[in-house]
């Protein structure tokens, strides 16, 4: 048997792994991210990192039972090269997987978290601030953009106004959302 030149083993040693989605695959809700990041890569599960774990904080308090209400997943599948921005070509690369994926899970509400998954699912290139908090229905289905955890990471205030609050507020829109179904 031969062995494979130490080049190539480095990069094996290095090559992403596919992070599909963790969560309960009857939920009506999904939340949908950018990418896996070096934590999610490394576990196989997305938003298990610091982001995964605010995410998780603000959904408890929100009223989210994350276990059993929701299912979580990204719009990539692999953690992008040097964990930079996926690209516009990656993301159509990846939007068939992440369409049958909303179809297979079938949520009836849809959390954006982040730019790029609002650019992924709506289009939308603008910033999020813009239509965080607002639902948007596409395709029959209600989207609605929210900050992402990475972002929220920056700013710990949960003063008024400011990010985390904003957020918070978003996701007990979604808790009542969810007990009107």
């Amino acid at each position: 048997m031969t062995s494979a030149p130490p080049n190539e083993l480095k990069h094996l040693q290095q090559s992403p792994q596919v992070v599909v989605g963790r969560g309960n695959p009857n939920a009506r809700l999904m939340l949908i991210g950018e990418a896996p990041g070096a934590e999610e890569d490394a576990r196989g599960l997305p938003f298990v990192g610091r982001s995964g774990q605010l995410l998780s904080e603000l959904m408890f308090e929100a009223g989210l039972d994350e276990q059993n209400e929701l299912y979580i997943c990204n719009v990539m599948k692999c953690r992008p090269p040097h964990n930079r921005k996926p690209t516009a070509k990656e993301i159509d690369i990846s939007r068939p997987w992440l369409k049958q994926q909303i179809d297979l899970i079938d949520p009836a509400l849809v959390l954006l978290s982040g730019a790029t998954a609002l650019q992924a699912i709506l289009g939308v290139r603008s910033g999020i601030s813009k239509l965080r908090g607002q639902w948007q229905n596409h395709d029959g289905r209600n989207f609605m953009p929210i900050f992402h955890p990475s972002y929220l990471l920056r700013f710990r205030s949960r003063e008024a106004g400011a990010p985390q609050d904003l957020t918070m507020q978003d996701l007990r829109e979604v808790r009542c959302r969810l007990d009107l179904l």
